[in-house]
């Protein structure tokens, strides 16, 4: 069938105040059948399954899948940092990809994710910490709905045309410029996820992904820099909304940090049957080199009362072999 969406994004991602009754849909390509074995190549198309932005695949990373859902074989419970008797949890391997937005979905989803940038430290000659390049994003192999377009340039992205360009021959018609090559080979340590953490309680999954972004020094002392990725997901169907944040830091330096405070990055938001995801990235400096970080979410039900959700312990880990810092997009 064809992949249709309005004008702007799928429907069920704007909300109905600002989408004008009788809006046309127009036919953005056609759908293909999501892939069951092997990874989707540079040049994909692809509607993503929870947030409904268009987006293309720049690369696939592999990354260490540790789903606390999923009991392993070993059954003696060993006591870890975090407290509570776990399991220990095998990682396994999981297809990740680095993709583009569509710069016009961009509005549309920014209600339900707030992570479509990924943020470098910046060069040691610039005084701001971060800096970020929009619309960049991380997207697991089972959310992406695969489509094929006749338009040249179907992703309206800055980046997109210096990535990529259009070739009729190949399948799909969007082949990696050495530009693309060339980025992905300077900034793979900040950009290149190995693990992610999944955990589920009462129906809420919460998904986390650590990336290191590299040390500065401080003062004397060597500041530990991460980005941590997460996702929040109702798979149930009544209505409920996260409150508060309840974070354990650990250094191995030894020191334990606690973090209490209401809601995320300032929201607190409402995941219901209709928006049942949102993601969000935050950032974390320890003085020591490695870590590792805990904590629960505090959600809301719609008769007021309160249930906890745990947030799957994850290691923050430096590169060991320390690489220049990231040039952003300058070659």
């Amino acid at each position: 069938g064809a992949a249709s969406a309005p004008a702007n994004l799928p429907s069920r991602l704007s909300a109905p105040r600002n989408r004008p009754e009788g809006k046309v849909l127009e036919t953005v390509g056609v759908f293909e059948a999501p892939k069951q074995h092997g990874k989707y190549e540079t040049g994909q198309l692809f509607l993503h399954s929870v947030f409904g932005y268009r987006g293309i695949v720049l690369f696939p990373w592999q990354a260490r899948l540790y789903d606390r859902d999923v009991a392993s074989p070993v059954t003696e419970k060993s006591e870890n940092v975090a407290g509570h008797g776990s399991k220990e949890v095998k990682g396994k391997t999981h297809t990740y990809y680095q993709v583009l937005i569509d710069a016009r979905d961009c509005p549309h989803i920014s209600q339900r994710s707030q992570t479509e940038a990924v943020t470098f430290l910046a060069n040691h000659d610039d005084s701001r910490a971060l800096y970020a390049i929009p619309g960049l994003d991380y997207v697991s192999h089972e959310d992406i709905l695969p489509y094929s377009s006749t338009d040249q340039v179907p992703i309206q992205h800055e980046l997109f045309e210096r990535f990529l360009m259009y070739d009729q021959t190949k399948v799909p018609p969007f082949v990696a410029r050495d530009t693309l090559c060339a980025w992905q080979e300077k900034n793979h340590p900040w950009l290149e996820l190995s693990d992610v953490h999944r955990e589920t309680t009462e129906n809420i999954r919460v998904t986390v992904i650590p990336f290191y972004m590299g040390m500065r020094e401080a003062q004397n002392s060597h500041v530990y820099w991460w980005r941590y990725c997460i996702r929040l997901e109702n798979l149930d169907s009544e209505v409920v909304q996260l409150r508060e944040r309840h974070w354990r830091i650990f250094s191995l330096s030894g020191t334990l940090e606690t973090v209490r405070g209401r809601g995320v990055v300032g929201r607190e938001p409402v995941l219901s049957k209709e928006q049942p995801a949102f993601q969000y990235s935050s950032h974390v400096s320890l003085q020591a080199s490695s870590g590792h970080m805990w904590g629960t979410f505090r959600f809301e039900r719609p008769d007021g009362s309160h249930f906890d959700v745990r947030i799957p312990p994850f290691s923050l880990e430096s590169n060991k072999d320390e690489k220049t810092p990231p040039s952003g997009l300058h070659w």
